[in-house]
């Protein structure tokens, strides 16, 4: 039984929606961020870039608190206001090559915990801990979680119905998307939801694993500092956009690691060559197209790495994930990186951004080898979830990515 909970969004006012709204702070270059900064006062950036007023780099645990004071100071100028009732939002985004609609609500903490939403990749211990942190000073969630559930035609249903409504938001961006929101304040429409919601035996994280473990830890540490903890405070939830799968569209994570621990660019194809087929491509920037198939950039030029048959002894359907015969057969062994969740050797970069970012990146130095592969299944995730097994970090990169400061959850 699914746990869907109304909450009173902090929202900005109808005609400064569109321009308070941001895409995840992450996707912006320095260009664009301080174009935005210096152009646009209701930009919510301003409340995650803080400093930017002092013209001065700020972290830690000062920067969430310059955060929060930027917050409180949108929210005395009016450009925010709170629903009055408990709501839930539905939310639409359409693009050149995206469509997707579903639900903004608050999501259980308990649900998380009892692996009722269910989890497939793994996290950075580093991270869960500083999100929790800013969290906790902030006091808000801004970008909702992703959610997703198999198909249901009553609830694309239903949601059609209300769709028919005039939306409360409505507004384009420079990306040529449209977003739509539309309120549910209705006892009945909402009992309604969460009725639907409750006769699913479980849920998936699509993306945001580090905002539901924070969110977690977090609801386990104010329920232990709370004497008359009962369970239903704001602390127990945090916000989601729950989402059929099949407006999901999956990603790769690039990994980029810094050296070549020690060996050689000949001996490391050496080592390489024990359980792939090598291919120099040269400046063909080669794309896999099956599974078990790698992309590899070296010292200028791309190479295509093929699995051998003999290297294909897989045990479960983890083993037989791309991301985990890469850790497995290369990353542990050869380059030396044990725990993918602590090792700063290693990055990542999303499959959606162009090859050259991380040609770039390695031709400079910072970096010594890059590698690339298919994105896994819907299907795969799932399964790698129910079987209690987790994908190593940043196995995908999931769209759609919400825009931030639409719909805000108060602790």
């Amino acid at each position: 039984m699914v746990k869907i909970t109304p909450f009173k969004a902090v929202r900005p006012q109808r005609a400064k929606a569109g321009l308070v709204a941001s895409r995840p702070y992450g996707e912006y270059n320095e260009a664009e961020m301080r174009a935005r900064l210096d152009y646009n006062p209701y930009s919510f950036l301003h409340i995650l870039n803080p400093g930017y007023k002092f013209q001065h780099t700020i972290s830690g645990t000062q920067k969430f608190q310059l955060i929060k004071n930027r917050y409180l100071e949108f929210k005395e100028e009016d450009t925010f206001i709170q629903d009055e009732n408990p709501c839930f939002y539905v939310y639409k985004m359409e693009s050149r090559d995206l469509s997707c609609c579903g639900i903004i609500a608050a999501a259980s903490a308990e649900d998380y915990k009892n692996g009722i939403i269910k989890k497939h990749e793994d996290t950075i211990a580093s991270r869960e801990i500083l999100f929790k942190d800013y969290v906790k000073t902030v006091g808000f969630n801004t970008e909702p979680v992703l959610l997703t559930y198999k198909d249901q035609p009553e609830i694309q249903a239903f949601l059609a119905k209300i769709m028919q409504q005039n939306p409360e938001y409505e507004f384009a961006t420079r990306q040529r998307e449209m977003h739509y929101l539309w309120k549910i304040d209705n006892k009945a429409e909402i009992e309604q939801i969460q009725q639907f919601f409750s006769n699913m035996d479980s849920i998936y994280i699509a993306d945001g694993h580090h905002r539901c473990a924070s969110s977690f830890l977090l609801s386990q540490e104010s329920a232990k500092n709370n004497e008359n903890h009962t369970g239903k405070e704001s602390y127990n939830h945090f916000l989601s956009y729950f989402i059929p799968e099949n407006d999901l569209k999956i990603y790769q994570f690039r990994r980029l690691i810094t050296d070549l621990n020690g060996y050689s660019k000949e001996d490391f194809l050496i080592k390489l060559d024990e359980h792939f087929r090598i291919e120099n491509r040269k400046l063909d920037a080669y794309q896999p197209e099956k599974k078990h198939h790698f992309k590899m950039y070296l010292d200028g030029e791309f190479y295509s790495l093929y699995l051998r048959k003999t290297s294909m002894n897989f045990t479960d359907t983890l083993s037989q994930l791309d991301s985990q015969i890469l850790y497995d057969l290369v990353l542990k062994p050869i380059l030396g990186i044990n725990d993918l969740r602590k090792d700063k050797r290693i990055n990542y970069i999303p499959g959606k951004r162009d090859i050259l970012e991380m040609k770039k990146l390695i031709d400079s130095g910072e970096f010594s080898v890059g590698f690339g592969m298919l994105p896994v299944s819907i299907s795969e995730i799932k399964k790698i979830a129910d079987e209690g097994l987790t994908m190593p970090p940043k196995s995908t990169y999931i769209e759609p990515k919400l825009r931030s400061g639409l719909t805000i959850y108060e602790f």
